[in-house]
């Protein structure tokens, strides 16, 4: 009986990506490839993306690189092989490479560019990442909790979130918590959701039709001259002003 194996995607001569469950067959990659396998966990064990040599079974998303053109197009290479958890941004590009939608080819098109995003996404993030190993001044299991805090702000962010209400979704207390923003984000949670929602309300200028107060009002400000204070320090610019320069350009 035939094995399953993971769906090969050939992005460029320096670059393969591999989706879905079951081994890698035929990798005729690059001679000279990094690897990057991304993981999406399960309840008892947290995302991870690990680079280097590792189980290709483990994997959701692979991506085989060249390193030419990694060093070419994001000047340098992990110093060696390492394990971080996975953000939400990255873990909501592993899932979309592997959820797309649509039916081929498009299909095909659409893993292919993700996979090209995913890798850039990642590279960008290599200096922020959180060590999966518990090589960090935090403990391994303390890490992977904090993680899941900071996780939970960036898809919940909309909602009515305390530091009580955090860390006791994330096992957790109110002193762990605090400490372990600073020391694994350099943030404080505060800090953290603010952030997060001005963000968030950054995106709802541009892609929605919302007024500008009901966009305050939904990421959590109470009236709309809190909201545009805010956003102005955050942005340099009033929210009204950042969207008629938009619409403009």
């Amino acid at each position: 009986m035939a094995v399953a194996c993971k769906q090969r995607i050939d992005v460029s001569p320096e670059m393969l990506a591999f989706v879905g469950s079951g081994p890698v067959a035929d990798d005729h990659g690059p001679a000279d490839a990094v690897t990057l396998r991304f993981q999406l966990g399960d309840a008892d064990h947290p995302p991870v993306c690990r680079y280097g040599e590792g189980a290709d079974t483990d994997a959701t998303v692979i991506l085989s690189v060249s390193a030419a053109a990694c060093r070419r197009l994001f000047g340098a290479l992990p110093d060696a092989p390492a394990a971080w958890h996975l953000p939400s941004e990255l873990r909501t590009l592993v899932l979309a490479v592997r959820d797309c939608p649509f039916p081929e080819p498009a299909c095909h098109t659409m893993r292919l560019a993700k996979s090209i995003e995913l890798l850039c996404a990642t590279f960008a993030r290599l200096d922020d990442l959180v060590p999966a190993d518990g090589s960090g001044e935090l403990s391994e299991l303390d890490a992977a909790r904090l993680v899941a805090a900071r996780r939970l702000i960036d898809e919940r962010w909309q909602e009515k979130l305390t530091l009580d209400s955090i860390a006791r979704a994330c096992g957790l207390n109110r002193a762990k918590l605090t400490r372990g923003f600073r020391t694994l984000f350099n943030s404080t949670v505060a800090t953290t959701i603010a952030d997060r929602r001005l963000h968030g309300a950054h995106g709802l200028l541009l892609a929605t039709d919302l007024p500008v107060s009901s966009i305050g009002y939904r990421c959590g400000y109470r009236n709309n001259a809190s909201f545009s204070r805010a956003f102005t320090r955050r942005f340099g610019l009033a929210p009204t002003r950042l969207r008629a320069l938009e619409l403009a350009a």
